[in-house]
């Protein structure tokens, strides 16, 4: 067995003595790669797969967040994947229920996401308890992951069923409210728990339904990390109203009303486009007031230097077909309105 795991956070907790022990009960011989980054690098998953080939590794054990789980996931590999197990230590991407895994290559300054069933991990043991040493910064940036991962399906003209609208607005609702209570109380359970579960359930493909159009924030965000090594959550959350306040118009608004009555609790009297900028404005004030977090690009570093290949990269140099098609110059001034 091959066990991943990133910095010393599971040998404070205790959780790399219990793995350990566990392992070495059940009579396996185990291997370590540790030091997997934030924005896994590819560089990791080499190290990772050439100890696989020489150690005969035929199973790999992902202890940690989405970071360490995503490259894990790759050093599977695809085309013939050993088991992959995972002990979640951070409620975020997801990536202990789902098929997706993404890479960062900082040689060329790329960030690149792969979806593949042979990646799904075949079991994660979720146990709350193992975030309470979760800082309330990496808690506000995991909410905000989630929160993007549920709007990149809820946004859309696409008809569906409505159960499904239904149960990702009950997902927001539940972030919103459990998020500020993780971050003043880290042990309490409820919260904990609450957002475990909501962030395995945000992107397992429960939710996606029939609908089909691309993700937008998500491929722009990736080239913010890839060439900032920012941390992802926080990224999104920057991203996220900027990229609403972009779509909203005559064609979209009806989402919004949506999203604003069901999960802000607006009053649905109100002119539509009232309620779709109320509704940017509450998110907004959640993110950056409740959640503490940055608001804007000078904040965390990032500048206009790299604007138009960022762009350019995030919709493969054609139209990325989202909630609202997007080309170059639309991420270009979704960048610029990042800025202030």
């Amino acid at each position: 067995m091959l066990m991943t795991y990133g910095g010393g956070s599971i040998k404070k907790m205790g959780l790399y003595d219990r793995a350990v022990s566990a392992i070495k009960d059940a009579g396996l011989e185990l291997f370590e790669l540790s030091g997997i980054e934030p924005n896994p690098r590819i560089g990791s998953v080499r190290k990772g797969v050439q100890m696989c080939k020489e150690h005969n590794i035929d199973v790999l054990l992902a202890v940690g967040g989405g970071s360490t789980i995503d490259a894990t996931k790759i050093m599977a590999p695809i085309e013939r994947a050993l088991p992959i197990v995972s002990i979640l230590t951070l409620a975020a991407t997801g990536s202990e229920m789902d098929t997706a895994a993404v890479i960062s290559n900082p040689e060329t300054n790329d960030k690149i996401g792969r979806l593949d069933p042979n990646m799904l991990p075949k079991a994660s043991f979720l146990d709350p308890s193992i975030t309470f040493s979760v800082s309330p910064y990496q808690t506000a940036c995991g909410s905000a992951d989630i929160l993007s991962h549920l709007f990149e399906v809820y946004f859309t003209m696409d008809q569906d069923l409505y159960m499904l609208d239904c149960f990702m607005e009950g997902l927001m609702k539940t972030v919103i409210r459990f998020a500020p209570i993780a971050m003043r109380e880290p042990d309490n359970y409820e919260a904990r728990a609450n957002l475990m579960w909501a962030s395995s359930w945000a992107i397992n493909g429960f939710v996606n339904g029939g609908k089909r159009k691309a993700w937008s924030c998500h491929p722009m965000e990736h080239e913010l990390s890839a060439f900032y090594d920012i941390t992802h959550g926080l990224g999104l959350a920057i991203l996220t109203p900027r990229w609403m306040e972009y779509c909203l118009e005559e064609t979209t608004v009806s989402k919004y009303v949506q999203f604003g009555t069901n999960v802000f609790g607006i009053d649905p009297t109100l002119p539509p486009m009232d309620i779709a900028h109320q509704a940017i404005d509450k998110l907004s004030d959640f993110l950056f007031n409740t959640l503490q977090l940055k608001r804007t690009f000078p904040e965390v570093g990032i500048d206009r230097t790299h604007f138009a290949v960022m762009a350019k990269k995030t919709v493969g140099g054609g139209t990325m077909p989202g909630f609202k098609p997007l080309q170059q110059a639309d991420v270009e001034k979704i960048f610029e309105m990042c800025m202030k």
